[in-house]
């Protein structure tokens, strides 16, 4: 029963690192990061991410422009690139290490202890993933509050508000951190060996096999 829990609970760990991996580099490129409604025209909707401006239009579907200029972008925005890689290079590396150290794996089944230094490694990995992707996500929202309720700002100027993408990154990390402490835990856990299983088992038979031999009617 330990042994199909402390699986269980790889398993488990090991699909949220991964959805939350594959919601960071989704966060990554989506353009929903900062959502502007003009109510001015109600027909445009202008979207802000991290590489692209759009403009959607109820008529004439989405248009974007890339940032032209890399230093020309706002300090948020700038950390936040560099992030967000950091990000999805750690959870992808995260992946390789802790794939290994599964225990359902059987490759270097032989070598345990290795196989629970790169499951705990691999679990490092993503808490480290995790929160690269909480903080600028954290950013861009505490930026985006602090302008919108600047009160130096005519209360005429639109502004900016939530995009979609900063939810799916906040979700995104912490499926991350969730996942990275499943795996941790279950790398820290004392396991049972499989060598002592089988030790255990091969005894218990042995001593079945006695009794019935020494239960076992005498021949006629």
């Amino acid at each position: 029963m330990a042994l199909t829990y402390r699986t269980l609970m790889q398993l488990a760990g090991i699909l949220l690192c991964l959805l939350g991996w594959v919601l960071s580099c989704l966060t990554t490129y989506l353009p929903q990061w900062k959502n502007l409604n003009l109510e001015l025209n109600e027909l445009e909707i202008w979207t802000m991410g991290l590489w692209q401006a759009c403009v959607v239009q109820e008529e004439g579907g989405m248009q974007c422009k890339e940032f032209d200029s890399f230093l020309a972008l706002p300090p948020e925005l700038k950390i936040s690139r560099i992030l967000m890689f950091a990000s999805n290079g750690l959870g992808l590396s995260g992946v390789l290490l802790s794939g290994f150290g599964l225990d359902c794996l059987k490759v270097g089944e032989q070598q345990q202890d290795l196989k629970k230094r790169l499951l705990f490694l691999g679990g490092v990995f993503f808490w480290i993933s995790g929160i690269t992707a909480i903080i600028p996500v954290s950013w861009v929202a505490h930026s985006t509050v602090q302008e919108f309720w600047d009160e130096t700002i005519p209360d005429i100027v639109p502004r900016w508000d939530f995009g979609e993408a900063l939810f799916i990154g906040w979700f995104a990390g912490f499926c991350l951190i969730l996942g990275g402490s499943l795996l941790n835990c279950t790398a820290c856990s004392t396991d049972v060996q499989s060598s002592s299983v089988h030790y255990t088992v091969a005894k218990v038979q042995d001593t079945c096999q006695h009794m019935e031999s020494g239960n076992r009617p005498p021949r006629v």
